[in-house]
């Protein structure tokens, strides 16, 4: 597979092409180092942008009794989720903080577009089930050899499928990796035109509901996606204001993570059958498998796993080695842990 024309695919040969020409939107007076701690006290005034996936960080907040608490404005919740969207969006300067996976940064990271972590919450439960196109006879990973797989390489879907593949014992080579975000994943399935896609949790009822009769089916496996994180571009970091907003917006991320987990009623309720428009019996069993808020004092887990991920990822030729620890500032490390009980913190 030729990887620019892979990454040219995936992005939009716009990006592609683009990728050493972004530039640092200017901060609001002297930059904050890298090195300087962070501030304290938010300016008046001060206003962020923060990514609100089908509206979820801005409703658990809303739900938890948060929204008030925040200590700056908020210009608006753009519903962006996907990883080369969040990317696009940091480029334009219309995003400063995105909640995503752990491989967005990687693939920031690789385009040259400079950012970094500022929270982290582990998964221990998987998230994503490979789902296969009706009327398959697919069971295991292991009969994936020659089929055609949906492929996200800038997305954690991708990195799900790779890490599966290689405790398969599969290669790259042994399969095809068809190149799509995941957005199009259900479309692609349901068309016949990947033989299977890694679907999150939340997708999996309705496709089931509607294709299940026609041999759909899903593949569930051990594989985890660690990482559920807060990152930011660093030249939003570099500005005070900013920097001191997102450090006081993590405590009541975290928070928020916390509410959904012990209200579940509430949030299948008010979440996932008024918005999400599925069923309260769905809701119910896409909760029964959410994973607790884990909010580490440290990092140190979170960092390997990273590496590991950019070591498998280089080994197939999407990204260049690097040390994971550039993608972490860990002037932030603690934040979230000390805003939630000990329960939560391992």
């Amino acid at each position: 597979m030729d990887r620019r024309l892979f990454l040219q695919a995936l992005l939009g040969t716009g990006a592609a092409l683009g990728l050493s020409a972004c530039t640092s939107a200017a901060a609001s007076g002297p930059a904050l180092a890298t090195t300087a701690a962070l501030p304290t006290a938010v300016p008046a005034g001060t206003s962020l942008s923060i990514a609100s996936s089908l509206g979820a960080e801005q409703l658990q907040l809303k739900l938890a009794g948060l929204l008030d608490h925040l200590p700056f404005k908020v210009s608006s919740w753009p519903n962006i989720g996907a990883g080369p969207d969040v990317i696009n969006a940091f480029r334009a300067h219309s995003l400063d903080v995105a909640n995503n996976a752990g491989i967005p940064p990687i693939q920031a990271r690789f385009q040259g577009y400079d950012t970094r972590i500022v929270a982290v919450d582990l998964t221990r439960k998987p998230i994503y089930v490979f789902a296969t196109k009706p009327h398959s006879d697919i069971q295991s990973v292991d009969q994936f050899r020659g089929k055609k797989l949906a492929f996200s390489q800038g997305q954690a879907q991708g990195v799900v499928l790779l890490r599966a593949l290689k405790k398969a014992g599969l290669k790259d080579s042994d399969v095809s990796l068809v190149p799509l975000t995941s957005d199009q994943f259900l479309t692609a399935l349901e068309a016949g035109q990947v033989d299977v896609a890694p679907l999150g949790i939340t997708q999996v009822p309705a496709y089931l509901t509607r294709y299940g009769t026609d041999g759909a089916h899903t593949i569930t496996t051990d594989v985890v996606d660690l990482l559920n994180l807060l990152w930011a571009p660093s030249s939003v970091l570099a500005d005070p204001a900013k920097a001191a907003a997102i450090a006081a917006y993590i405590p009541l991320w975290a928070k928020g993570l916390v509410w959904v987990y012990e209200n579940p009623d509430a949030w299948n309720e008010d979440y996932y059958v008024k918005t999400q428009n599925i069923t309260l019996a769905q809701a119910k069993g896409i909760t029964a498998l959410t994973n607790k808020p884990l909010l580490p004092p440290s990092w140190d887990e979170a960092i390997s796993w990273e590496q590991e991920t950019i070591d498998l990822l280089a080994t197939g030729g999407y990204v260049k080695s690097f040390k994971a620890d550039e993608l972490f500032d860990r002037r932030f490390e603690k934040i979230a842990s000390n805003a939630v009980a000990a329960e939560y913190r391992s």
